[in-house]
């Protein structure tokens, strides 16, 4: 209500995503923030499944064209950029004022021109039934009266109302108006989606000073020789919330037969700057395995060093698979899924574990999932070009141990930093995928024919070719039906 359109809207608590709505839809931008993955997902659910009217802009030839049509005054013929700032066409009513009636001057013309006709019809009725009848004394309905009078006094009534109309439109034309801000034109013929969007979350990046330095980090950790930071080791009554609902709750990946349930999770005798907080015993088939339990920060990414190190930790100790719980991974943790034989299971916590206090801990909730690594092809091109393709997503299968190689049903959408430098993802590429057909519910939904070639061009698991990347890695984030997502770092 207090905004123009083009204005940024925050919402820091964004709960269903109502005022992202009404902003997108109102043509403000906006920025909504929540601290659950629910929420955000039910927004976005809400903004990408949403149709809006499309209204007349103020700054374009067809909002002009409108403005001309509903004011009467021709609009000057300028240039037009789309400006949404400008605002949109609004219906309006007019603001009547005692003064802009004395001040207008075609009052005068109108009620001379109508007088000309007027004046003589009245003076025929009033020889008709010899009367002397001034303007106002002329009844509104006919008496019994002969047919040429019955026929003059219909004539002057019709003028009289046609004299009072254009004085009427004439004041409405010269008062000043109140625009509805509230009720835009809209151009029926066009149907509006969403603009586009971005989620953030937890930066998953960090600068690499000197891949040096990062592979001197590397082998130190493998090594045992790197000592977990102080303010990078989760406060105990954290770690032992996080085993709590662990146990409960146990690990979710894909589809529910791949669900890692506990049969127990006890803490063990750690020394300072041991990464392996708590070890836990599950089922692989008939067989008992140990698992090796690391709680990354409270606050922040979990590197994937430290993800090394404590993997190097698990080995030592003849771990069969190491669990490393975290809000957020490192970009290059993705590239560390396996240690020798250790298995190693990056187990993303739901932010919601940030509000422990008021979470009952039944055990229904996706608390930590593992939604596994993008599994691709790199596709030589011509012109020294690359594509990728996507095969699905690999999982780890725990009743054998093994990873096995999912398909593309799993995936809403892919995207691909075809120039990765390190620091920021940026979506070069993006692609959609999914076991329904989804070209038919865009047509559905939209109520219209989409461009089928078009709609192809998103709609594949084989990207379009693109230039080798100068910094020699590629990314590629895959995001699932639930809204977790991974990334995984290539190099080209």
């Amino acid at each position: 209500m207090t905004t123009d359109p083009g204005d940024l809207v925050l919402d820091p608590t964004c709960g269903s995503g109502t005022t992202a709505v009404v902003a997108e839809q109102w043509g403000r931008r906006w920025i909504t923030v929540d601290t659950s993955r629910v929420a955000l997902a039910l927004a976005r659910t809400r903004l990408m499944s949403a149709r809006f009217a499309y209204y007349h802009l103020a700054d374009s030839k067809e909002g002009r064209a409108k403005e001309q049509e509903v004011l009467g005054r021709i609009q000057p013929d300028t240039a037009t950029t789309g400006d949404i700032r400008q605002g949109f066409v609004y219906e309006r009513v007019p603001h009547i004022t005692l003064k802009s009636i004395a001040n207008n001057a075609e009052i005068d013309v109108i009620w001379e021109a109508a007088q000309q006709v007027l004046e003589p019809l009245r003076a025929d009725l009033n020889k008709e039934l010899k009367q002397s009848w001034e303007e106002w004394q002329i009844p509104r309905e006919a008496g019994d009266w002969p047919a040429p009078a019955k026929k003059f006094h219909a004539a002057w009534w019709e003028a009289r109302i046609d004299r009072q109309r254009k004085i009427d439109a004439s004041i409405a034309k010269a008062a000043d108006i109140e625009y509805l801000y509230d009720r835009p034109y809209a151009d029926t013929s066009k149907v509006r989606v969403t603009g586009p969007f971005t989620v953030e979350t937890l930066s998953p990046h960090r600068t690499v000073p000197s891949g040096d330095i990062e592979l001197a980090d590397d082998l130190k950790a493998m090594a045992g020789k790197r000592r977990r930071a102080r303010l990078a080791t989760p406060p105990a009554d954290f770690s032992a919330m996080v085993l709590e609902h662990l146990k409960t709750a146990g690990v979710h990946q894909v589809e529910k037969r791949d669900t890692i349930r506990f049969d127990s999770i006890t803490g063990r005798a750690t020394r300072p700057g041991d990464y392996i907080g708590a070890e836990a015993i599950y089922l692989e088939g008939d067989q008992q395995r140990r698992a090796a339990i690391l709680i990354g920060p409270e606050f922040g990414s979990l590197t994937k060093t430290d993800l090394l190190a404590a993997a190097a930790e698990a080995q030592r100790d003849r771990y069969d698979v190491l669990v490393a719980c975290a809000f957020a991974f490192d970009a290059h943790a993705s590239e560390l899924t396996r240690l020798g034989p250790l298995a190693i299971l990056k187990a993303k916590m739901n932010p919601d574990l940030h509000m422990a206090g008021e979470l009952k801990n039944t055990g229904k909730g996706n608390l930590f999932v593992v939604f596994g690594e993008p599994d691709i092809d790199l596709l030589p091109e011509e012109e020294d070009k690359i594509a990728v393709k996507i095969n699905g997503v690999d999982v780890f299968d725990p009743n054998t141990g093994d990873i096995r190689s999912g398909d593309t049903k799993s995936i809403a959408a892919w995207f691909i930093d075809t120039d990765y430098n390190e620091e920021s993802f940026f979506v070069r590429h993006a692609y959609f995928l999914g076991a329904n057909d989804p070209y038919k519910s865009l047509k559905t939904a939209l109520k219209a024919e989409i461009d089928k070639d078009a709609w192809e061009t998103l709609y594949r698991d084989i990207s379009r070719p693109f230039a080798r990347p100068k910094t020699g890695r590629i990314a590629v984030k895959v995001i699932n039906h639930f809204g977790d997502e991974v990334m995984k770092v290539f190099r080209v």
